[in-house]
């Protein structure tokens, strides 16, 4: 294990990238008071040879980006997040990637695999997990800290050539390509531009209520981004929620409904204040709306949650790993793939949920 903080010792990487085998990468970053991740640690693991990179101190460093840039596969575990912290840090993102927790669920382990319990499983090594909360960015990190870093990738190649061997005998190696390569794109996706979608308390309110909403949480999004917090210090959902069921609101109202709730914003009440009573134009009212199923739709939601599990069964898969109820709700009602039901998964699903569509939504997922 060598620790790398200036330079001169970071041009080791060099070697690094020129490498072909698999490297082992992992990260440590922190996001409690922030909307982007603060990156603090870089762990790079190969045979032999484990590296823990001082991210704040070495910056954005040229020899990391060109190894993230580098055709070399970089192998991680449940990579979404330190995906995310790596491209705020880097600019660019560690591909091709393998993602070993969702080559275990496509292997047929449990898709929600913790690091330390995929390496006891196929490693027969227990790992400490005592850090998982450390603050990561003060210095110097305890020895504690610095093997607890280093494990992350000390093993994880291990289990990347069990899991790799296990899906090229199944059949699912695209598969695997296929999803890290979404997880990729994820991870430089801007915000969502109909989050009131994803907020089940929308389900059933009324068009303009929802329209507000959208204009709320777009706002929270600009001003989280803007000023690097956390979503939730701009504006909690739950109020958003409220403020929009209840608009327009006069003052007092605005106010009192504000003071009640703990994680109401200090600031920017003016500019909310106004944003909650403004009409909803045209445009804000032409808007897909989040609804809660009809019954007969229910019938029909329920028909396909079956199929999914019976071919996540004969697949020896989660029924989580093929399609979540909100992907199978958009099927329903749009008669349409959406990107997380596009490719393999629409390969081995099609066959089975299209006869299950009313006829006009069966025509259009035809398309």
């Amino acid at each position: 294990m060598q620790w790398i903080d200036t330079p001169a010792d970071a041009s080791r990487l060099s070697a690094w990238t020129r490498d072909s085998g698999p490297i082992a990468m992992d990260t440590e970053f922190m996001r409690e008071k922030t909307f982007y991740p603060e990156l603090a640690l870089v762990q790079l693991g190969r045979p032999g040879e484990v590296l823990l990179l001082d991210a704040p101190r070495l910056g954005r460093l040229p020899e990391m980006r060109a190894l993230l840039d580098a055709p070399t596969l970089k192998v991680m575990h449940s990579a979404s997040e330190d995906l995310q912290a790596l491209h705020h840090a880097y600019g660019c993102l560690p591909a091709p990637l393998f993602d070993t927790q969702i080559a275990a669920g496509l292997a047929g382990l449990d898709p929600s695999l913790s690091y330390q319990k995929l390496v006891a499983e196929l490693c027969g090594v227990t790992l400490e997990k005592g850090e998982t909360r450390s603050d990561w960015l003060r210095r110097p990190l305890s020895e504690s800290q610095l093997h607890y870093a280093a494990d992350d990738v000390r093993y994880l190649l291990q289990p990347f050539e069990e899991l790799s061997r296990r899906l090229e005998a199944l059949g699912r190696s695209e598969w695997l390509r296929e999803d890290c390569e979404r997880s990729l794109q994820q991870a430089v996706e801007v915000d969502d531009p109909l989050p009131h979608l994803a907020v089940r308390p929308a389900q059933g309110l009324p068009r303009a209520a929802q329209a507000r909403l959208r204009r709320l949480l777009l706002w929270r999004d600009r001003q989280a981004r803007v000023g690097n917090r956390p979503r939730s210090w701009m504006l909690d959902t739950g109020l958003a929620v409220d403020i929009a069921q209840r608009a327009p609101l006069d003052r007092s109202a605005f106010e009192q409904l504000l003071d009640r709730n703990p994680k109401s914003p200090r600031r920017r009440r003016d500019e909310l204040f106004d944003l909650a009573n403004a009409e909803p134009t045209a445009e804000e009212l032409d808007i897909p709306l989040a609804e809660l199923p009809e019954p007969s739709e229910r019938d029909f939601l329920r028909k396909l949650q079956q199929a999914v599990a019976t071919v996540a069964a004969e697949l020896k898969i989660a029924d989580s790993m093929l399609a979540s109820r909100r992907h199978l709700e958009t099927l329903l009602r749009e008669g349409r793939w959406s990107k997380h039901l596009s490719g393999w998964r629409r390969g081995v699903l099609e066959a089975r949920l299209a006869p299950l569509l009313p006829p006009e939504q069966a025509r259009r997922a035809q398309a």
